[in-house]
C-alpha cells in the first residue's frame, strides 16, 4: 500500500503508537463512526451529533484527520462555500478495528445500540461487507481538494456570529468588542 511522502515524527516506531498518535481522542473514533455507520458527510451533521462536540475540536479533528490521510476534504461543486467529508481507502480500512471496538466494548460493559451489536455478532463479516458497499457506493470521483489552511478559514467564516467574537476575544484579550 502507497504510504505518504513525508511522514509525521513519531514517539517511536512501533505500530500500535503510530495508531494511537493519529486516532487515540475519542472525538477522531466518533466522527470516523459516525461517517461509517451513519453517512456523515457535512459539519454541520457533525455538529448535530448527540455526544456534543465543540466546533473548535471539530474542526482541529477534521483537519488531523485530513492530514493523515483518512479523511477528505472536497469543495462542493454547487456551493463552493460548503465542504464535503468523506473517508478515504485508509479510513474504511478501519472499519473492522472499530467493529471490534463495539464488540469489546459491549461484552464488558453495559452500552446501548443493542440492535447494531447483534448485527455485528450475527454476522461480522456480512456487516463490514454492507460497510465498505455503502463507501463504495458514495466515494465521488476526485475534486478539487480542501487545504487544511482553507478548512481553518471555512470553519471560521461559518460559525455563527456569537461564536466568531468568543474565538476572537481568545484570540486577542485586549479587544471589548
Amino acid at each position: 500500500m502507497p504510504r505518504n511522502i513525508t511522514s509525521p515524527k513519531r514517539r517511536s516506531g512501533c505500530p500500535l503508537n503510530a495508531s494511537v498518535e493519529m486516532l487515540g481522542d475519542r472525538w477522531s473514533l466518533l466522527i470516523i463512526r459516525d461517517m461509517m455507520l451513519r453517512g456523515f458527510r457535512s459539519y454541520k451533521e457533525f455538529m448535530d451529533c448527540y455526544e456534543g462536540i465543540a466546533t473548535n475540536i471539530l474542526a482541529d479533528r477534521l483537519r488531523k484527520l485530513i492530514d493523515y490521510g483518512i479523511v477528505t476534504a472536497t469543495s462542493d461543486p454547487s456551493d463552493g462555500r460548503k465542504v464535503t467529508y468523506q473517508l478515504t481507502q485508509k479510513g474504511i480500512d478501519l472499519a473492522p478495528v472499530l467493529t471490534e471496538m463495539v464488540l469489546w466494548a459491549a461484552a464488558h460493559e453495559e452500552t446501548g445500540n443493542q440492535p447494531l451489536v447483534r448485527l455485528m455478532r450475527e454476522d461480522k463479516q456480512k456487516f463490514l461487507a454492507g460497510i465498505r458497499q455503502r463507501w463504495a457506493e458514495h466515494v465521488k470521483p476526485p475534486q478539487p481538494q480542501v487545504s487544511a489552511h482553507d478548512l481553518t478559514f471555512f470553519e471560521a467564516s461559518n460559525r455563527p456570529p456569537s461564536l466568531r467574537l468568543k474565538s476572537s476575544r481568545k484570540l486577542n484579550p485586549k479587544s471589548r468588542n
